[in-house]
């Protein structure tokens, strides 16, 4: 047999194996992308869409200073839940990875993925019983005499919408941060203890910056959904707590404008786009700078 034909053959079965899951992720992503899109630069009066191509939605987006309202709170929002999940998995990752016993690591990430054995929607109700007026944490103030009437800012508000997304995403920031963690040489470690740094400086010298990896992943993992979450803001965030999701929803579901909410959704998804790029770059940069 030839070297070509050999090649050929080689081609032939890479194609027959990576040709399934191509086409499954073009009918996936691709093809409801490429809808969205499309769609962004139609018009709808109630249940009539007009097909010709236009840039109204655009331009609604850029003259009405609700959208960018609602995105720059979405975005910011993001930005905090984003800020705590990563900074509280952190030291949880990190327990795990170096104080746990091999035999129990298993056991404590068995716990750590507890939450999702329910659904969404009810541990989203869980805090509203929890936050609430006469909620646990308000009751138990109460009780122990620290306030005389309860809190109302931490629930219907943005707060209430931080509080629950920081949750419910704790352990898509805990794992990746677990795994790279798990794979640091910790000879590394010992290595630089010898040369004379304390623990704290070998952590800022030598474990952070090589499990730089899974915080990335973990900011990614967290900010990109919290952007297009609709449902906490929904039932926890109240009138003061909507997010550019919650429009996006609206369009689609209450108002019959479809091609509006999905120029929203495009101008959303590329902002999210540009920061986590910048974001990236920026990280490289940084770990560029301390080789």
């Amino acid at each position: 047999m030839s070297v070509g034909t050999s090649l050929t053959q080689d081609q032939s079965r890479a194609i027959r194996l990576l040709g399934v899951p191509f086409v499954y992720a073009v009918l996936l992503l691709a093809v409801p992308l490429g809808a969205i899109v499309l769609f962004s630069f139609w018009t709808q009066d109630f249940m009539a869409v007009d097909t010709t191509f236009t840039l109204d939605n655009y331009r609604e987006i850029a003259d009405s200073p609700i959208y960018a309202m609602l995105l720059q709170r979405s975005l910011m929002v993001s930005g905090i839940v984003t800020v705590v999940t990563v900074v509280l998995a952190y030291p949880v990752a990190y327990f795990i990875s170096f104080h746990v016993t091999p035999s129990k690591k298993s056991l404590w990430l068995f716990l750590i993925t507890i939450p999702f054995w329910t659904s969404y929607l009810i541990r989203v109700f869980l805090w509203k019983v929890i936050l609430g007026y006469n909620g646990v944490i308000n009751s138990g103030l109460i009780q122990v005499g620290l306030i005389e009437e309860p809190l109302t800012f931490i629930l219907y508000n943005v707060n209430a919408v931080i509080i629950t997304l920081a949750h419910a995403f704790a352990p898509f920031a805990i794992l990746p941060i677990f795994v790279v963690l798990e794979k640091i040489d910790r000879s590394l470690l010992e290595a630089s203890q010898d040369l004379g740094e304390s623990r704290l400086s070998t952590f800022f010298r030598v474990t952070l910056p090589l499990s730089m990896p899974g915080v990335v992943g973990a900011v990614l993992i967290v900010f990109i959904p919290t952007v297009g979450d609709y449902v906490t803001p929904e039932l926890m965030g109240g009138a003061g707590g909507k997010l550019i999701a919650n429009m996006i929803q609206t369009q689609f579901l209450q108002l019959n404008n479809a091609p509006l909410g999905a120029a929203l959704a495009i101008v959303a998804m590329l902002c999210v786009t540009a920061i986590a790029l910048v974001f990236v770059f920026l990280n490289r940069r940084w770990l560029r700078g301390r080789r």
